[in-house]
């Protein structure tokens, strides 16, 4: 059996997998599945909650820095518009004087060889230090090697230091000893235990807060709803403005008094593969949508957002491809989609920026492709955001810890 055959059926078992979460499928396959997933969903649960009660009673302890670390995450998996949010408040922090570090797992990143991990451990008595995507001045990775998240967010945030490794502890001490840094942000770190926050910031998508109630496998959820209540701060993401009470109210339930920051992923600009980054047709306006025929693909958790994006822009979508989530496209890939999209007599294609740090540099394409750039806009609790970043840079001014 070739890994391409293995890696199909894994990817089609995927697919079923979050049909049947999400409800798609009714038939009695769907029925007994959903099932068993309920029951290694219980077992997960009991997992997670003796975990925490490990933690919180000091069996297990987590190891602090002595600096600052402010924790972003949510209480489920995927797409919660998590990373714009990672990148604005470390912008925030870069730009009133700390010096910053962001601690990535790096999800679905290229392992070093074993060849390399056998070595160093053959020549070296401590472990190996966490891979650097960005030292503040260059990025030293790819996304294949970094993974998609840290190698946007090094991208995008020159000043800031990018460190990926499984164990963030080790990689905050690193941050500190080599880099001078005095604030961590762990990124996608709220079931991190080992190294508390001293600022919790959760994201809940305004969309689907907590999908169908059930924990991982059966549901979305990492961690059941009552854990709320370790937020110092809840973001409430993709929000269309109108103010939801029921959530709110299901937030103040677990945790009174938090303050809620609402947000809003706003699309920016189109920026086009194959041409200078400043030069002409680099970037186009919006507006260059509007009545234009689309082929839209990506491969993110919430692919309906995305395209809702280009249709509320005016563009036409004539066709569109959903990959599994951090897919990495092959050269067959785009083929089809170009085929596709000339078929059915596309002016454009477009993706997200997500995708793009998949997508090979260097290469013409035999139509227009372009990414969408967003970026987070604070529409309730600015002032809510303001304080936060205020307290962390000036904390002789009060803070709200985490519990």
């Amino acid at each position: 059996m070739s890994q391409s055959w293995l890696q199909k059926k894994f990817n089609a078992l995927e697919l079923y997998t979050i049909d049947v979460i999400l409800g798609r499928r009714a038939d009695t396959g769907a029925a007994v599945y959903g099932a068993f997933l309920q029951v290694l969903s219980w077992l997960f649960n009991g997992i997670v909650q003796a975990r925490l009660w490990l933690y919180g009673h000091r069996i297990l302890h987590d190891q602090p820095l002595g600096c600052l670390v402010v924790v972003v995450g949510n209480l489920t998996v995927g797409g919660t518009g998590k990373t714009p949010v990672v990148e604005k408040f470390a912008r925030a922090l870069r730009d009133r004087g700390r010096r910053v570090a962001i601690l990535s797992r790096g999800y679905k990143s290229k392992a070093p060889p074993f060849w390399k991990k056998w070595w160093f451990g053959l020549t070296h008595t401590e472990e190996p230090p966490p891979r650097i995507v960005s030292d503040g001045e260059r990025v030293l990775l790819d996304s294949e090697e970094a993974g998609d998240e840290p190698y946007m967010l090094a991208r995008n945030l020159p000043g800031v230091i990018v460190l990926v490794d499984k164990n963030r502890v080790k990689a905050g001490a690193y941050a500190i000893k080599r880099f001078g840094c005095d604030t961590l942000v762990l990124d996608d770190g709220f079931q991190y235990l080992p190294l508390k926050g001293r600022l919790n910031l959760l994201l809940v998508d305004k969309t689907n807060p907590f999908g169908n109630g059930h924990l991982l496998p059966r549901g979305i959820l990492r961690e059941p709803v009552k854990h709320l209540k370790r937020a110092s701060y809840v973001f409430l993401t993709k929000s269309n403005g109108q103010r939801d009470p029921e959530l709110e109210a299901l937030i103040a339930k677990h945790n009174p008094g938090v303050d809620i920051i609402e947000c809003a992923h706003r699309p920016q600009y189109l920026q086009r593969f194959g041409a200078a980054p400043e030069g002409p047709g680099a970037r186009e306006p919006l507006s260059y949508l509007k009545g234009k025929r689309v082929a839209a693909f990506s491969g993110i958790a919430t692919p309906e957002s995305f395209e809702k994006f280009l249709r509320d822009l005016g563009a036409k979508l004539v066709a569109r491809e959903r990959f599994l989530d951090h897919y990495r496209y092959t050269d067959e890939d785009f083929e089809t989609l170009f085929a596709l999209a000339l078929r059915e007599g596309a002016d454009c294609l477009v993706t997200t920026e997500k995708d793009a740090v998949r997508i090979p540099e260097g290469r013409t394409w035999p139509l227009p492709l372009f990414y969408l750039r967003l970026e987070i806009d604070i529409i309730h609790g600015a002032a809510d955001f303001d304080e936060a970043v205020s307290r962390i840079c000036f904390p002789q001014s009060g803070l709200r810890l985490a519990e």
